[in-house]
């Protein structure tokens, strides 16, 4: 007896399979970006400020540390955002150092110099640094740890005061003019910070932008 042949699929059976396992690759890498990286960076900023720490506190010690994803050496606490709002400083604003914690745009000052201690992070995915920077308000402070001192600013401007285009590379010069007449810092201030990271949690055109000043220095 002939046994019986099996039906053959059609292409419509492969396309239709093909599609479901494209979705599913899709759903799995959008659930890394937005879950696996924010697992994997929070950890890495937990570490790394640590690693500072233990790295001032050593009398032999330096002054930054070397991570994997770049230089680190300084540590950002916001109270506004939470006591334990702990979040290492990086060098460069690459994608490593943005994935790592927030970024220092190297060509701009040093914690408590005059000019602008510029940084960037990210709203989300990476550990999500300034995922609620919108949540804060002029007044707020923007506390700087080194080895050497501790940095308190004060915002002038709250976090969605301003919007920018991302190639509005006025915010982070030495002493910001908004060219609008509108939203700035503190045209008396010296000694200024600025933040920026997307306006957008899902859209990276424009740009959140805060600034703030040195109101007080504490050597540790």
């Amino acid at each position: 007896m002939s046994r019986a042949r099996r039906p053959r699929r059609s292409w419509a059976f492969w396309l239709g399979l093909g599609l479901v396992l494209s979705g599913l690759s899709l759903l799995g890498w959008v659930g890394w970006q937005l879950y696996g990286t924010n697992i994997v960076s929070q950890q890495r900023h937990q570490e790394t400020v640590e690693q500072l720490h233990r790295t001032w506190d050593d009398p032999a010690g330096g002054t930054d540390v070397e991570t994997d994803q770049g230089r680190a050496d300084a540590v950002l606490r916001v109270p506004a955002l939470g006591d334990d709002y702990a979040v290492p400083i990086l060098q460069g604003v690459e994608d490593d150092a943005l994935a790592s914690g927030l970024g220092h745009f190297e060509d701009s000052a040093q914690p408590g110099e005059v000019g602008n201690y510029a940084l960037a992070g990210h709203r989300v995915t990476h550990g999500e640094p300034l995922r609620d920077m919108p949540e804060l308000e002029a007044g707020d402070e923007l506390v700087v740890e080194t080895r050497d001192a501790v940095y308190t600013y004060v915002l002038d401007t709250g976090g969605e005061d301003l919007r920018v285009p991302f190639t509005a590379g006025w915010v982070v010069a030495p002493a910001p003019v908004n060219p609008d007449g509108g939203v700035g810092p503190d045209p008396g201030a010296e000694r200024l910070i600025t933040l920026t990271t997307c306006a957008e949690l899902f859209h990276t055109d424009d740009r959140l932008v805060a600034f703030g000043h040195l109101a007080s220095v504490e050597r540790r």
